[in-house]
């Protein structure tokens, strides 16, 4: 048995190893940071949308922002799309649970807003179509996906696609970038 802990610690260690050593994602990464103090200092909001793990890891990342990281100081705009249980429940059952999230950014997002899906797969379909309306709208978008991309890539300014098939360790290293991103944010900001 400690083997196999052994095994998935070490796992996730060469997932961040790799991540550490991808030039091009560490790029990307900066791109994002400026994008969302540049939306912050413009008076826009970032939101957030995920699916399970993902949906989890949105909402933690969106109250580092609106609660606080590091610093005490002003609470920032952001939201994750999947709180409002009566909102989801209805469109889910009256649309589609597709529909959950691009019917929500229609209504509230604006240009110059951020969208920030998290997806493993990059093929969620709800995360897909929140994509859609946002790049109608003008809202930057910003992918958390795995190794490629999926379905996703095609639609989001900034991909953020951890080396990994492996859904724990690709969420694991999807909020270690969440709070790299928080943590620059906050002290550019601050």
């Amino acid at each position: 048995m400690q083997q196999k802990i052994k095994s998935i610690i070490q796992a996730s260690i060469t997932t961040k190893q790799e991540i550490l050593n991808n030039n091009s994602l560490i790029q990307t990464i900066d791109d994002c940071v400026n994008s969302i103090v540049q939306a912050f200092n413009n008076g826009n909001k970032v939101l957030f949308c995920g699916n399970g793990g993902s949906a989890a890891d949105a909402q933690h990342l969106a109250a580092e922002f609106s609660g606080r990281f590091y610093k005490d100081r002003k609470a920032l705009p952001a939201e994750a799309l999947h709180c409002n249980t009566s909102y989801l429940t209805a469109v889910a059952n009256d649309y589609s649970y597709d529909a959950i999230y691009a019917r929500l950014l229609d209504g509230i997002g604006n240009s110059g807003d951020i969208l920030i899906g998290l997806t493993t797969s990059g093929n969620s379909k709800n995360i897909i179509q929140a994509f859609e309306v946002a790049n109608a709208k003008n809202i930057t978008t910003i992918a958390f996906t795995g190794n490629t991309g999926g379905d996703i890539k095609g639609l989001t300014k900034y991909l953020l696609n951890v080396p990994s098939n492996n859904t724990p360790r690709i969420q694991e290293s999807h909020i270690m970038l969440g709070h790299i991103i928080c943590e620059l944010v906050e002290e550019k900001l601050f």
